[in-house]
Formats: structure tokens, sequence, C-alpha cells
């Protein structure tokens, strides 16, 4: 545990939090966020489909209590009614075929009482951001052709307004419209099909495709499984680093003590006994014999040659 007490150092807790932090976020909120879009925008491509080759049915067949049941959302419907007079109201910053577009909602007087908007279409803002005249639906009683679809929901802050000389709404949401427009409607809305009375630009239904939804939640979780292996793996690269540190210091010191140990030990040479000084002998000369003298004749005989006995 000596080994890791580097971990407890404050830059080391700050990424062990971070790190466990956005681990939990992938695991918990981001991968289901985006696994959650991929099954409900499969349910809706799976609702479309089915309802392609399915039989239509008069409204009142698919609304109880005032609702729809969510897997009868996009059946396709009949509507038998009147539109109410000067009652539109337009959904602000939408996107048509990758254009900005106004969606236009009209409330309609079903043949039993109850009321239920209506979207016709769209229609281009002019001037940049302007809505342009609104075409007025028809005044009589008309039998409507469209698919039925549940509230979209209001996000927090886009309440209704009254901008421009029109009512404006962010999203397609029954019950703050109603509170709005002083009309108790019922909680869902017809889109409307091609060539329709009332209808202005035909809203495409969406593709029958899953999107990458799916690949993103595994990315999160991939990503959430990444992070923490990153940080052993960081943690590990540290202490062998710190390890190798270690052992040099380690053989540093080994180096130094054994210097020192060489110092405080007395030389061999310094304490041995002073040596005898070494013995000279000289060689004795011979003493040199007595000179003997010449005789007259070895006089003569060494004056001629040179050479002495």
């Amino acid at each position: 545990m000596r080994r890791l007490k580097f971990l407890l150092r404050p830059g080391w807790l700050v990424l062990a939090a971070v790190v466990g932090l956005f681990a939990y976020l992938c695991f918990t909120v981001l991968a289901p966020w985006q696994l959650g879009k991929n099954t409900k925008t499969e349910h809706r491509n799976d609702l479309i489909s089915n309802s392609i080759n399915a039989e239509t049915v008069p409204i009142g067949d698919v609304i109880t209590d005032s609702t729809i049941a969510p897997d009868d959302e996009w059946r396709n419907i009949t509507a038998a009614g009147t539109y109410l007079p000067d009652a539109d109201i337009l959904v602000r910053l939408q996107s048509i075929e990758g254009a900005p577009s106004y969606e236009i909602l009209t409330p309609f007087l079903l043949d039993d009482g109850r009321t239920i908007l209506v979207n016709r279409g769209y229609v281009r803002p002019i001037n940049g951001a302007e809505a342009p005249p609104i075409a007025a639906p028809p005044t009589e009683p008309v039998t409507l052709n469209g698919r039925v679809r549940l509230s979209e929901g209001t996000a927090p802050g886009r309440v209704p307004m009254f901008e421009d000389g029109a009512k404006q709404v962010y999203s397609i949401d029954a019950r703050p419209i109603g509170e709005f427009i002083g009309t108790d409607l019922i909680d869902a809305y017809i889109q409307l099909e091609p060539d329709q009375p009332g209808g202005l630009g035909t809203i495409p239904l969406p593709q029958l495709d899953a999107g990458p939804y799916l690949s993103y939640g595994f990315q999160w979780l991939a990503f959430g499984i990444m992070a923490p292996l990153g940080l052993a793996y960081f943690i590990r690269a540290e202490w062998r680093e710190r390890r190798k540190e270690k052992a040099a210091q380690a053989a540093v010191d080994g180096f130094a003590a054994d210097d020192a140990a060489t110092e405080k030990t007395p030389d061999a040479a310094a304490t041995a006994p002073p040596a005898e000084p070494a013995r000279t002998f000289s060689r004795r000369k011979k003493p040199e014999p007595e000179s003997v003298p010449l005789t007259a004749q070895e006089a003569k005989l060494a004056d001629r040659y040179g050479n002495t006995r």
C-alpha cells in the first residue's frame, strides 16, 4: 500500500473523481439516453409501417378519455366536423425538408361535440422570419383524412404567446394551447394527408430508419469502460516510473556508501612498518703488489715494449 500513497495527492484524487463521475454518467445517463431514443425511433417506425396497410377508422374509435393510446399514434383516421374560424395558431421555429417553416394549427369541432387540433401543414416565412398571410380553412362542414398524433409536450419556458398579430407556440401540446385559446381540446392532434380541405403544404412522414442512436449508445458505453481503464493505465505507468526512480536512487546510494567505506579503510602500504635500509656491499680492492726494483736489463726491455713485469 505504501507504493500507492501517491494516489492520495490532490491531483490524483481529483482525476479519479472526474473519471468516476464521467463513467457513472456514461452508464446511467448518456448511454440510456441514446439507447432510449433508438428504441423510441424503432417503435415509431413500426407504427408508421403498420399504419400504411392498416384500415382507416373514424377518429372516435381511437380516442378514449380525451386522448389516444400510444400504440394508436400514426393511425389513419377520418374526422367529420367544422374548422373554428379565425383561430389559427402558428408553430414557430420548424424545419420542413431542410428549410425554415411555420406549421399551422386550427381547432376542429368534431360532430360529437369535442374539439381537436388539426395540423393543416406548413408555410414558408417571408422577409427572413415573418409569417406570411395564412389561407383560411373552409367554414362549411368537412370530412378530413389524416393521421392521429400524440401531443409533443412543452419545453420549460416555451409558453404560448401572441406576437406579430398571431398566436404562436413552440410545439404542439394540446393542453397549454387549449388554456391559451380558452378551448377544451382533446390531448392529441390530426396531421392532414395531402389534398385535404383546408390543407396547406403537406408535412412528409419521417424516414423509416433508426438513425445513429444505437451506435451512439454503444459509444457511450465504450467510453464508460475505457475511462477507468485509462486511469488504471496512468496509475500503473506512474507506479513503474516511481519504482525505477527508487531503484536508481538506491544504486546511487550504494555506490556512495562503498566510496565512503573505501576512504575510511587504511592503506596497507601506509600502515606497513618502514623497510630496513638495503645493505650495500663494496668489493674490496686487492692490495697492489709491492713494486720490485727492475734490473737494468728489465728496465731496458720495459722501455722498448712498454711492459712491466
